[in-house]
């Protein structure tokens, strides 16, 4: 029964895969050029790099929902509880010394991607994959603890990025739409919101790790 069940469910997956594709290879072309859009319009945009500029300006609201479910999945991770950490294996005494050497450059290198995201690839995203890549390393290297059991400090970084970005969409309400920037001031805005959100998602991507680690 068991063997009858998971083929049908593979048949069935194989003509949902292939509805899908036929789908999309039937779908018209895009009546609008975005990649010229967006050209147009970079110079309102308030950074110089085109991926930026969507993901924060054009298309923020998107981003916004993205920080959103992350911040979920965190808190359905807290909700749903945890089952017990894996043993840890013997330290490696190398690792301290590892963790103290690349963990400043890591700060450094995650502040350059912050900067660089207004005017080539980079932005908060990737500056929070590092500083939480950071924070993972220390851990390994016994550094720096797990999840705390009063965790306050990084609940209220990870909520303060979001609210940030929520705060800004709402002041800009008065502009007659969500996160539509006035161009001499968008520019500040995203600076804002890419910051606070390098923070907040790097303890955010950090706590999938640190809440699974062995407390001592």
């Amino acid at each position: 029964m068991k063997r009858f069940v998971r083929w049908l469910s593979i048949l069935a997956l194989t003509v949902l895969a292939g509805a899908l594709l036929l789908a999309i290879s039937s779908l018209p072309p895009a009546p609008v050029k975005l990649a010229g859009e967006v050209a147009a319009n970079l110079a309102v945009s308030g950074v110089s790099h085109p991926v930026t500029a969507v993901l924060l300006n054009f298309r923020g609201y998107d981003t916004f929902l993205e920080v959103a479910v992350l911040i979920i999945a965190l808190l359905g991770m807290l909700a749903a509880g945890l089952p017990p950490p894996p043993p840890t294996g013997s330290r490696n005494a190398m690792l301290p010394t590892l963790a103290r050497l690349a963990v400043p450059l890591m700060v450094l290198a995650a502040v350059y991607l912050l900067w660089a995201g207004a005017f080539r690839p980079g932005g908060a995203f990737q500056a929070a994959a590092v500083l939480a890549a950071a924070a993972v390393l220390l851990h390994l290297a016994e550094i720096q603890g797990p999840w705390p059991d009063n965790a306050r400090g990084p609940r209220l970084a990870i909520a303060g990025g979001f609210l940030l970005f929520l705060a800004i969409a709402a002041a800009l309400l008065v502009n007659g739409g969500l996160l539509r920037y006035p161009p001499e001031q968008a520019g500040l805005n995203i600076v804002l919101i890419e910051s606070g959100l390098s923070v907040s998602l790097a303890v955010n991507l950090a706590a999938f790790f640190l809440l699974r680690a062995p407390k001592s």
